[in-house]
């Protein structure tokens, strides 16, 4: 396999920092009416290293081709809950071969030594992936949006060890 790496994004080059803000205009920036730049402001301010949010970068070759972030808020209608896992996303042309379940591999090991939380949250509407990653499934949760009201609500117990 060619060479895998999972890694904090506190200062990027621009190029990194292009194409991380590209694919989220494209997943949600565009849906929820931001403008390419506001996406891009967003992306640069959310590469924290000691403090949330912070963003993490899939790389191959030492070229990134995914991603995912830690963020205060991610599910608008439930501000009771945090941290959540956001904005997980690998590139579409890496999608299928193996990188993604190495991102996910990568995220127990990260919040458990970054974040100072028992706990992380995320939403979805993937039902038997996050599982294998030692998610949890709570509920179903109503996001209140238009194209997939109803996703799924799953909590990663951070104090727990590794049981893979």
């Amino acid at each position: 396999m060619k060479n895998l790496e999972v890694r904090k994004l506190v200062n990027v080059d621009n190029e990194t920092l292009d194409k991380i803000s590209e694919w989220m205009y494209n997943w949600w920036g565009k849906r929820d009416g931001y403008s390419k730049d506001a996406v891009k402001c967003f992306m640069q301010h959310s590469m924290e290293d000691n403090r949330l949010p912070q963003t993490y970068g899939v790389f191959l070759d030492n070229e990134i081709i995914g991603m995912y972030q830690f963020a205060y808020d991610d599910l608008s209608v439930r501000p009771d809950i945090y941290p959540w896992l956001a904005n997980v996303y690998i590139d579409e042309k890496n999608r299928g071969k193996g990188y993604g379940r190495r991102l996910l591999e990568s995220v127990f090991d990260n919040a458990k030594e970054n974040i100072d939380f028992d706990e992380l949250f995320l939403y979805t509407k993937h039902i038997g992936l996050y599982e294998k990653f030692g998610w949890n499934f709570i509920d179903e949760v109503d996001t209140f949006k238009k194209e997939q009201r109803i996703e799924r609500l799953y909590k990663l117990d951070l104090r727990s060890e590794r049981s893979d």
